[in-house]
């Protein structure tokens, strides 16, 4: 095993590399931790491997932790013993090389009999002690600063069932602290991947149980039962960036973290080769012989962050596209839940249909403007997959679901504050990108369905599909008409130009849902209901505005915020786009940093004028929807489309759309 710098790689690995404690030693392309067969005597064998310089785990300084992930496979062979032991574990500890006298049986070559220990360790413990009475038999288990485990679980055999053959995948995450252990046993040699849900996890803040420098490695033993301790392979990755600072104190840049690159003892060869990094892949031909498209590679790969996956790793994360883990289903393609063990983190992955050219289209567009932004209220896109004619696209997973989905169920209810805050966090991100970013983003898709809420019920904007960079001075001009019938300003259908003012408008769409708890269009309302915008609006000039408000909150809210955020809201969606705020002024409304305006008593009505005969039309009408929200439907005839003139009410305009898009 090797530290290497940042993402360098090395061609072989140095068996100076490792250090070996005591009885172990590597032969055959296996380590061996214990005494092996040809020994005479197995019993009361201890030994140790290590990785021979110190990891630092975390830094005093800025009190940063790092993310561990290491990966190695394993076998613990009983020998056809009747009774047999004690196990093998892995550890993080300041003291590396010393092993105490009382290390033996049951203490696994890491611990004593002394009452104090500073190591944390996963152990595969095949004996039961005396100490452990309530562990099972025979057990996989955490244990922090104790020989005995916080938590356990079985350690199962394969066929033959005094052999243990298998893989672990141990992670730690700096951001939730928490450890989590992943296994898969093989059974002849056939393995299945890794569960999507750890066997064992437990919370602990590493920086109070060790020292920001420890040891990485191996340790094992027999007492008067034996058996052989074999590692195979090992990976180890270590993501600390260590930030220096001066003697005053002051932070002066940062320096790359150490990564543990992985090594592989390969059994029948010997050597130590290295696990790269980056995986090697070729930008011609997939496994099928499928060609890509080696432009759209080098553009994606200009980006930061999103990372490329294989088309066999998405395979697996989704458990082959399995239905029951699929999330929605769109025009262009389904959503599924994954989980990456690697990442140990739960995902959602976006599958493009086959054959979809808006499909790649939107997959194109979301990758070369998602990627490159970064928002506490945008969904984080982390990588992208085209292979085998397949596009795909891997978020975070969002473990509430989407906004639509909690307002529009009547087994779900969300709270007045809750609702408050994501309108809040909507319009934050809106701010990110129509002003912080270094370029103006038009989302053109803002709708309840495409915010998507995390495990806090915080709002996150997904779905980039239809997003276009502008100049901060220009707007966008377009011959299609983008975006959700029901969100879709009035000037966007007329004039085929969506703009800031557009999103703004769909933003108050989406404020009055909140507040009301309906959706934009309802077909099955009496008639003067079926447009929301037109209804509050008229509840306001009555001054019974309070009357919209969603029935299932039974009044519990705050009376000032809802009237704002519903004023806000009819404000956001003007028929006139010069008379909309800013998304500046949106959020010091509801900051309450600016006062809200005094709209008209009677919903003005917006002037259309004849759209141009090149105009087409692709929107979505995932209103009307039966078994998701974000289902498509699309038109692109344009002599078909009527547009209102004149004196047309937004009432018949919108239902003479409705009307074409079913």
């Amino acid at each position: 095993m090797a530290f290497c710098i940042s993402t360098a790689q090395l061609p072989f690995q140095k068996p100076s590399q490792i250090t070996y404690i005591q009885d172990s030693y590597a032969a055959g392309g296996v380590i061996e931790l214990t005494k092996n067969n040809r020994n005479t005597n197995l019993n009361e064998s201890i030994g140790r491997v290590i990785y021979k310089d110190l990891v630092r785990i975390w830094d005093t300084k800025t009190r940063d932790l790092t993310d561990i992930n290491t990966q190695f496979s394993f076998v613990i062979n009983g020998l056809n013993q009747s009774w047999y032991g004690d196990g093998f574990t892995f550890f993080l500890s300041p003291n590396g090389s010393t092993i105490p006298s009382d290390a033996g049986g049951g203490n696994l070559g890491i611990y004593s009999n002394a009452s104090e220990y500073q190591v944390v360790a996963i152990e595969f413990d095949t004996y039961r002690n005396g100490f452990e009475p309530a562990s099972p038999r025979r057990h996989v288990g955490i244990n922090i600063n104790s020989r005995v485990s916080n938590t356990t679980t079985n350690l199962t055999t394969t066929s033959n069932d005094q052999i243990y053959e298998g893989e672990a995948l141990v992670t730690y995450s700096a951001s939730t602290r928490n450890l989590s252990v992943f296994l898969r046993m093989d059974d002849d040699g056939n393995s299945s991947r890794f569960g999507e849900r750890p066997d064992l996890s437990w919370n602990v803040d590493l920086r109070e149980i060790l020292p920001e420098l420890v040891y990485v490695g191996f340790s094992a033993s027999t007492g008067a039962g034996v058996e052989l301790h074999q590692i195979r392979s090992w990976e180890f990755n270590s993501t600390l960036e260590i930030r220096e600072v001066s003697e005053d104190g002051k932070k002066t840049g940062w320096i790359a973290g150490l990564v543990v690159c992985g090594a592989v003892f390969s059994a029948g060869i010997g050597g130590l080769v290295l696990f790269g990094l980056k995986r090697k892949r070729d930008r011609k031909r997939n496994e099928e012989g499928v060609a890509f498209d080696v432009e759209m590679d080098d553009e994606f790969e200009k980006g930061t962050g999103p990372k490329r996956f294989s088309y066999k790793e998405l395979l697996l994360a989704t458990r082959n596209f399995s239905e029951d883990g699929k999330l929605g289903e769109g025009g262009f393609g389904g959503v599924y839940k994954g989980f990456l063990g690697e990442m140990n983190m739960d995902v959602a992955v976006k599958r493009v249909s086959k054959g979809s050219k808006q499909g790649k289209k939107e997959y194109v567009s979301e990758v070369t403007t998602i990627s490159r932004l970064r928002h506490r209220n945008l969904v984080q896109l982390l990588g992208w997959c085209h292979e085998r004619g397949e596009f795909l696209l891997i978020y975070e997973f969002m473990p509430n679901g989407s906004l639509d989905s909690h307002l529009f169920n009547e087994k779900r209810l969300l709270g007045w504050a809750a609702r408050y805050k994501i309108a809040t966090g909507l319009a934050s991100a809106l701010l990110y990108l129509h002003e912080e970013w270094e370029q103006c983003v038009v989302h053109r898709d803002i709708k309840s369905s495409n915010v998507m809420l995390d495990s806090n019920f915080n709002a996150k904007l997904g779905d980039f599909g239809l997003a276009r960079l502008v100049d901060h001075e220009h707007g966008l001009q377009t011959t299609v008409v983008a975006g959700t019938m029901g969100y879709l300003a009035p000037e966007c259908v007329s004039t085929g130009k969506a703009s800031k003012e557009s999103d703004v408008y769909s933003f108050g769409v989406v404020a009055l849902e909140i507040a009301c708890g309906r959706r934009p269009v309802e077909r099955k309302a009496e008639a003067s209901k079926v447009m929301m915008v037109e209804w509050v609006w008229e509840l306001y000039g009555r001054g019974m505005l309070l009357d919209a408000v969603d029935e299932r909150l039974e009044k519990e809210f705050d009376e000032a915020q809802i009237e704002r955020l519903m004023v806000l809201g009819l404000w956001c969606a003007h028929p006139d786009h010069n008379l909309r705020p800013s998304i500046k002024q949106v959020i010091g409304v509801l900051n309450l940093e600016a006062p809200l305006p005094i709209l008209p008593s009677k919903m003005p009505v917006p002037m259309y004028f004849a759209p141009p005969m090149n105009l087409s039309f692709s929107y979505t009408s995932s209103d009307y929807a039966t078994n998701s929200s974000r289902d498509r439907s699309q038109s692109s005839n344009t002599n078909q489309t009527t547009s209102s003139l004149g004196t047309s009410s937004s009432t018949s305009s919108a239902q003479a759309l409705l009307t074409e898009a079913n």
